[in-house]
């Protein structure tokens, strides 16, 4: 028969030990965060471990990233230090981070808002890049998503992105033409992969740039792909609103939201000849006929002087001219009003990487469709309506794509 004094002894001794418990636990949630307790007391998840917040429908390989906490990013980003900050895009900062490991990493750090659209961005951002591997494309390593916290964390790119070195940021390197064709080069590969390639097409939307990004050898890499969409292979093109860059945006998609992968290939020879002559698409500071860069570029390759257009630093360090000849007819191919006349980025990088001798077997161009300056300068002046909807209108282009019923799209070469 059990000693009723040893029942009383051992019920006590299990009372006063969850009383010291529960004392314990509230002496450290004064004086510890409640999130860090919080995370104390959450099971641990292992590395490959899809998170919940991740619905079924994603698409992409969610195994092949990392999750990590917000507080291994503050603590990387050293508390998302101003210092530590590399650019910021549309929808939020990026910032260089050194994990515990050593490993150099760029983490965006997206602004939710009331209007959610960071929200969108990180999981179309996460189910894009995880759905797509190709040297020409940013690595994504990995996300965090913890209560209003959505950051996205790429492999750190050690010369930065392509707009901080040709638009005359001080202290940046010097691209000879060697180099500037490399990069020219690996941005089509890369977009001919997410058009043809890939297991799904896909528009990135914001070819520019500011978008690609160059590591220790100059190599480039597609980045940001916040605004891109999959592209049905049954469709000829989408109704869709407007997202992108004026400036590097297809005539076609900015006024009509008709958008196609040949959209991608205007903003790609827009991009071509910002790479040839270091200036960007618009300056309004050059004279009229010097403003719109496509449109500068059309003048002189007409009077057989598109070399006029090359960077004053490369023409002093030299270059070959025959290629540099070749590149900006391909750009200009790129950037032709319709978009059935603009070549399938394979037949870009084909023409690209054929030798100088052959450049005859390249097709002329077309004139490009220029932005109406002077109507937009005069709009600016007298304080009218929105900017960047008044360019989308058809009253700010000349020479304009007449609508789809008259010259239906088609996605094979078309030159």
């Amino acid at each position: 028969m059990a000693n009723p004094n040893a029942s009383a002894v051992f019920l006590a001794f299990i009372v006063i030990l969850i009383i010291v418990i529960f004392i314990l636990l509230g002496i450290c949630w004064k004086f510890l965060r409640p999130d860090i307790m919080r995370r104390l007391m959450r099971p641990k998840r292992a590395p490959s471990e899809v998170p919940e917040y991740f619905s079924g429908n994603m698409s992409g390989n969610l195994r092949t990233i990392t999750y990590f906490d917000y507080a291994t990013l503050k603590k990387a980003t050293r508390d998302f230090h101003q210092k530590n900050q590399l650019g910021r895009g549309g929808f939020g900062p990026v910032y260089l981070g050194k994990l515990d490991d050593g490993r150099k990493v760029a983490v965006k750090q997206l602004s939710v808002g009331k209007s959610g659209q960071g929200e969108s961005e990180f999981f179309v951002e996460v189910n894009m890049i995880t759905s797509i591997q190709h040297k020409n494309l940013v690595r994504l390593v990995g996300c965090c998503s913890e209560g209003q916290q959505r950051l996205l964390v790429y492999e750190y790119m050690k010369n930065k992105s392509l707009d901080k070195i040709l638009f005359g940021v001080d202290g940046a390197p010097f691209l000879n033409w060697k180099t500037r064709h490399q990069i020219i080069i690996g941005i089509a590969r890369g977009l001919q992969y997410l058009h043809e390639e890939s297991n799904l097409r896909i528009v990135h939307r914001d070819i520019k740039a500011s978008n690609i990004l160059l590591d220790d050898k100059f190599q480039p890499k597609i980045s940001d792909f916040g605004l891109a969409r999959f592209f049905p292979e049954d469709q000829t093109y989408l109704s869709t609103a407007f997202a992108g860059t004026l400036g590097y945006t297809a005539p076609e998609y900015a006024i009509r939201g008709e958008l196609t992968v040949k959209a991608d290939t205007y903003s790609f020879g827009v991009l071509v000849l910002e790479i040839v002559s270091s200036r960007k698409n618009t300056d309004l500071s050059l004279p009229n006929e010097m403003q719109y860069l496509p449109e500068h570029a059309w003048r002189l390759y007409e009077q057989s002087k598109i070399l006029e257009l090359v960077d004053a630093k490369l023409q002093a360090d030299g270059f070959d001219e025959k290629e540099v000849m070749q590149v900006c007819q391909i750009a200009l191919l790129c950037v032709q009003p319709f978009p059935n006349l603009r070549p399938a980025m394979s037949e870009v990088v084909l023409m690209l990487t054929m030798k100088t001798t052959e450049q005859s077997v390249i097709p002329a161009p077309v004139r490009p469709a220029f932005l109406d300056r002077k109507s937009l300068k005069d709009k600016n002046n007298g304080g009218g309506s929105d900017t960047a909807a008044e360019m989308r209108s058809t009253a700010y282009w000349l020479g304009t794509p007449s609508p789809m019923v008259d010259r239906p799209y088609d996605m094979s070469c078309g030159i």
